[in-house]
């Protein structure tokens, strides 16, 4: 395995993949991810477009999603729901599977601009998946200009997360140019005619099943509670504060004001994109004693602040938000385990390295928060109560947040698809009610950035992404200004011109 987590080779990557996306439930968050749907704003779907060097073989390209969903079992499930949401939504094998459905080709019309490719994704990702087939898309998009290709793969947020779709690549992508003769083709895999049903009868049956063993776990873990209490009643005493103020700020209301100029609200998407060269970008977090994420957020914000004075309405901070991973070696690949955490971000901050110190600060001491994970704790609740509520509740709180930003380790080395070279992932997020959401996803030494953006509230899409570009190279200098060279080299910038 690589320092990320990754196989080292496509053998390793094959034996691994049987176990990527392995759990037959989803988890009480991944249900609400999908159940609070019922409000369109909040659909969590997320998408990555790769730039590749020429276009893959067609038929070796189906092929591959054809092994693929040979290969690892997700590929090939659909979500069933049991009967009156009494339970989790169930992965079953689906009795109908038509990967002629799920992997297409389109073609863009002359010229073929990276923005003409960036609205056709958008338009394709603010569509709802078919909930009763497997929720993933896959398009070839041929007429690019010169000659280029695009692979578009679309994906429902409850398979995975990012960090979890990374290993995906890593399992399914090749290191080379040339098709792998020797990689394993599993036999299908047995289909199940699932009902609503079925799933709910076989959730009871598991739990009763559970139930003595999981009342043991229980009784022993409030005995050994009891007894720490008893013999240390003061460390209880002081933890349990320590939560309840954790939990305190949590749930409290996003800590700044929303901005007046992204005030607006609609349910349509808009992507651009941009891209930095990572070793710039951990320069510049190291040369303020901070991180590659610390810059990189630093950089966003320093973009907010050029914008908001731009337009005449400046201000001092912003309501953000951002995922932090809760991942371990030892967790299974695939599903979702982050939590996220909401900051006062100082985008009135004029200095870039001060900003990345400020964020640095705020990343530290969310990660120490012991109620961190509260809404993962709270889903199983969230879950019997009646969904339209739950996701009106939700709406009103995303929506008042201006900014929600991720960032994902991609793969370190260059891959290819059906003998194209990829050459930029350019990943987007869903937009659940905020003003923009930004993903950062680093793939063979360079940071990809993108931009999904609510055109309500951002109004002036061409401003705010030069404005974004100004405050990357404002961070970047940083790390130029601190070594020999050339203070222009080796720059990254907007992947779409201004529209």
């Amino acid at each position: 395995m690589t320092a990320t987590g990754l196989p080292e080779t496509n053998e390793e990557a094959w034996a691994l993949a049987g176990r990527w996306g392995a759990s037959r439930y989803m988890t009480p968050f991944e249900a609400l991810m999908w159940r609070v749907e019922a409000d369109p704003r909040l659909r969590s779907t997320m998408t990555v477009v790769y730039l590749l060097d020429r276009a893959p073989d067609w038929d070796r390209l189906v092929a591959a999603h054809e092994w693929a969903s040979r290969l690892i079992p997700r590929v090939r499930q659909r979500v069933v729901e049991p009967t009156l949401g009494l339970g989790m939504p169930t992965w079953v094998t689906d009795d109908q599977f038509d990967l002629a459905f799920h992997v297409r080709r389109v073609r863009l019309p002359e010229p073929g601009t990276v923005r003409q490719l960036l609205d056709l994704v958008a338009g394709d990702a603010m569509a709802s998946f078919d909930r009763s087939r497997p929720p993933w898309r896959a398009s070839i998009v041929e007429g690019l200009g010169d000659g280029r290709t695009a692979y578009v793969l679309k994906l429902h947020h409850s398979i995975t997360d990012g960090q979890g779709g990374t290993q995906l690549v890593g399992l399914l992508h090749s290191r080379k140019r040339d098709p792998s003769p020797d990689k394993p083709f599993p036999d299908l895999p047995d289909v199940e005619h699932a009902s609503s049903m079925g799933v709910l009868l076989e959730q009871v049956a598991g739990g009763i099943r559970s139930a003595p063993g999981g009342v043991l776990r229980r009784t022993a873990g409030a005995l050994s509670t009891a007894r720490e209490t008893l013999e240390h009643p003061f460390d209880g005493l002081a933890g349990s504060t320590r939560f309840a103020r954790s939990l305190q700020r949590i749930l409290a209301p996003p800590p700044a004001p929303p901005s007046p100029l992204l005030a607006q609200r609609s349910r349509s998407w808009r992507f651009d994109a941009l891209d930095v060269p990572m070793a710039e970008l951990k320069a510049a977090g190291k040369a303020a004693g901070g991180s590659l994420n610390d810059a990189y957020i630093a950089a966003l914000l320093g973009g907010f602040r050029r914008y908001h004075e731009r337009l005449g309405e400046p201000i001092e901070e912003l309501a953000m938000a951002m995922p932090i991973s809760l991942r371990r070696g030892d967790h299974p690949m695939g599903g979702n385990r982050f939590a996220g955490a909401r900051f006062a971000a100082p985008v009135g901050e004029p200095d870039p390295a001060e900003r990345i110190r400020l964020v640095h600060d705020f990343v530290v001491t969310a990660r120490e928060e012991p109620a961190l994970d509260v809404f993962g704790l709270l889903a199983p609740a969230l879950n019997r109560l009646p969904m339209p509520l739950v996701a009106r509740a939700y709406a009103t709180q995303t929506t008042k947040l201006d900014l929600q930003a991720s960032n994902v380790a991609g793969l370190p080395y260059e891959a290819y698809i059906a003998g194209a070279r990829i050459e930029r992932m350019l990943p987007f997020g869903p937009l659940p009610g905020c003003a923009v959401m930004a993903t950062l996803l680093s793939y063979a030494g360079t940071c990809c950035i993108g931009l999904n953006t609510d055109p309500a509230a951002v109004t002036d899409p061409a401003a705010f992404m030069a404005c974004l570009e100004e405050g990357v190279e404002e961070v970047v200098g940083l790390a130029l200004g601190r070594r020999d060279g050339d203070p222009e080299s080796a720059r990254g910038g907007r992947l779409t011109a201004p529209a």
